[in-house]
This record gives structure tokens, C-alpha cells and sequence, in this order.
């Protein structure tokens, strides 16, 4: 049985969850969103509520499938309640991002300026040394602050670089601390 799979999730008033030929869309007051389901998973949509099965429960594969999906499912109704949000933070002398037009224009100790193309549906804002990414859906908010945080990890000498604001480096220990 899968734990997570089992659950029912709960439709929140505003919001319609369907299935059509093999997608299932949900429908809320910030948007929609679609994916594509696996011919295993079964999906059941009731009133108020939606519950996801699958034929054999003691198989690995269709097991890990049914959570997989019911995740999927509940992220989904929530970033078109709710929304998700990441936030990043720059640290470093000289390190700078602003916006240029729709993109993100960052220097991050390289020779050029890097510039980065937001995705759709994606929504940046940025403040001093804070980036903030915003939007509906749970997997692009997601890889959209790993490809920034990519451009310039955080070093661990000094801590210069991109990081998750609730990130903590470990740092070490220079040349000239491990000699005295």
C-alpha cells in the first residue's frame, strides 16, 4: 500500500479537477495546469474530493506510480490555490541582479554579464540581493531556482555565490587557519 497514494485529496471551493484523454487539468483562480497520466493510474474525481488507484497495490512499479501521481495531484490543486514561491540570495562584493525587461540580468564575478530567460509562467522579482520566484507550478518554480542557484553555487571558503535564502553553507577553514 502506498501511504501517500491512499489519501484523498481535498478540492478546495473555486477549484475543478478533470480527466480527458489521459491528461488531467485543474482548473483554479490562478491559473491552469495539465499533465499527462500514466495508463496505470487510475483516477477517480468526486464532488469534492479526488482519490487515485491502481490495479495491482503489491507491484513496486505501479505502487511508486500511485504516489507519484497523488503527489502530483495535490501540488497541482495547491499552486492553483495558493501559488509556490522560492527565494534566492546573492552574496559577494560586486555580485548585482536587476531585471532587464523579462529577463534576469546577473554579475556574478565572471568577466560578462550572465543573463538568464525566464520561463512562462514563471514570475521573478528582485529586491537589493533577494530574488523571489513565484508561480503555479510546483516542478518549474522548483528547477527554475536550481538553473539560477547553477550559475554561481556558493563557495564554502567565504560564502560568495547564489543561495536558497533558508540554505546553510558549511564553510571551511583557509590556508592560514589550518597552518596556526
Amino acid at each position: 500500500m502506498s501511504r501517500i497514494g491512499k489519501q484523498i485529496i481535498q478540492i478546495p471551493q473555486g477549484v475543478t479537477v478533470e480527466t480527458v484523454e489521459g491528461f488531467i487539468i485543474v482548473k483554479g483562480p490562478k491559473g491552469e495546469l495539465k499533465k499527462a497520466l500514466n495508463p496505470i493510474v487510475k483516477v477517480n474525481i468526486t464532488e469534492n474530493e479526488v482519490t487515485v488507484k491502481v490495479d495491482n497495490e503489491n507491484d513496486k512499479k505501479e505502487r511508486s506510480l500511485w504516489g507519484t501521481f497523488a503527489s502530483h495531484i495535490k501540488n497541482m490543486v495547491v499552486g492553483v490555490t495558493e501559488g509556490y514561491k522560492k527565494q534566492l540570495e546573492i552574496n559577494g562584493v560586486g555580485y548585482r541582479v536587476a531585471m532587464q525587461g523579462k529577463d534576469l540580468k546577473m554579475e556574478v564575478g565572471f568577466s560578462h554579464s550572465v543573463i538568464f530567460d525566464v520561463p512562462e509562467g514563471i514570475t521573478l522579482t528582485v529586491e537589493k540581493n533577494l530574488i523571489t520566484i513565484e508561480g503555479i507550478d510546483k516542478e518549474l518554480v522548483g528547477q527554475t531556482a536550481a538553473e539560477i542557484r547553477a550559475i554561481k553555487k556558493p563557495e564554502p571558503y567565504k560564502g560568495k555565490g547564489i543561495k536558497y535564502v533558508d540554505e546553510v553553507i558549511r564553510r571551511k577553514a583557509g590556508k592560514a587557519a589550518k597552518s596556526a
